[in-house]
């Protein structure tokens, strides 16, 4: 099964190039990757030349200009680029477990999307983290994790958990199943019947939101919170206004309790943009 991986990236290669080996070494080898990038300067499209022939990976990468935070947009241009059925979503601060994308293959089914999450590691621990360290895999142990900063917390318990103990906590999780943009997937179908992500969204929920209307077209969520594991580098979070989370959530509740499927603002200007030839 061919998966398409989204990655969003915006101004952060040193994390971004961590990210990739994590997708260099995956066991599941049938793959294509889409950079969706808000905006970076060259150093990103520098990294991901290297990278492309460092690693073998392939790896397009779709870029727009930088103006403020416009992630649904870039993420929208992606998924048209996707060449694949299936789509797994994730974050270029974000480095996938060796059977990452394995979990997602095999845990795909009709009907339904995968909502995962992730594990969020202190700024020691993130910068400790090398190339060797996460093609060996070391960067997932608990106890390497342990002893270079992680503290003790019972959220660890997704990095131990065996496939079957993964299956019962997913089934008895407590937590919501939510679309995770750091950590999701669907089918291609499925997001183009929604319309893709509402591009009047800045940050805060964007990707819930995008997760309702999936909901409101018929199509389930399922867990893979315990066996779909990524580590989150930490990083600042400058972009974040307040007001601007609020709103979103206002119109998440009103696009859940109007059962809206399609939003206005997606996908299709952009296939309306190329087959006018127009620039986006």
């Amino acid at each position: 099964m061919k998966l398409s991986v989204i990655i969003s990236t915006y101004n952060s290669p040193e994390w971004l190039e961590k990210v990739l080996w994590g997708y260099s070494v995956q066991t599941h080898r049938e793959f294509e990757i889409i950079m969706a990038d808000d905006g970076s300067t060259d150093e990103t499209r520098q990294l991901i030349d290297r990278m492309r022939t460092e690693t073998g990976l392939d790896i397009r990468h779709v870029w727009q200009e930088d103006n403020g935070f416009q992630k649904c947009r870039i993420l929208n241009k992606a998924v048209l680029e996707a060449s694949a059925d299936y789509l797994v979503f994730t974050d270029g601060d974000c480095i996938p477990r060796q059977d990452f994308l394995e979990v997602h293959a095999t845990e795909a089914r009709p009907g339904y999307y995968l909502s995962g999450g992730y594990h969020k590691l202190p700024m020691a621990t993130s910068r400790a983290i090398t190339r060797e360290d996460i093609i060996a895999g070391r960067c997932f142990d608990l106890t390497w994790l342990k002893a270079h900063g992680l503290k003790a917390s019972y959220k660890n318990s997704k990095l131990t958990a065996s496939r079957r103990q993964a299956r019962l906590f997913n089934a008895l999780t407590p937590t919501r199943c939510r679309f995770k943009g750091s950590n999701g997937s669907a089918w291609k179908q499925d997001v183009l019947a929604v319309n893709g992500f509402d591009e009047t969204m800045a940050y805060g929920g964007e990707d819930r939101e995008f997760g309702v209307r999936l909901v409101n077209h018929g199509i389930k969520p399922r867990h893979v919170r315990y066996n779909a594991i990524v580590i989150h580098l930490d990083h600042a979070r400058g972009y974040v206004d307040p007001a601007i989370v609020k709103a979103n959530k206002d119109h998440r509740i009103k696009v859940d309790k109007q059962g809206i499927i399609r939003t206005m603002h997606g996908i299709e200007q952009h296939t309306h943009r190329q087959q006018t030839g127009a620039h986006s």
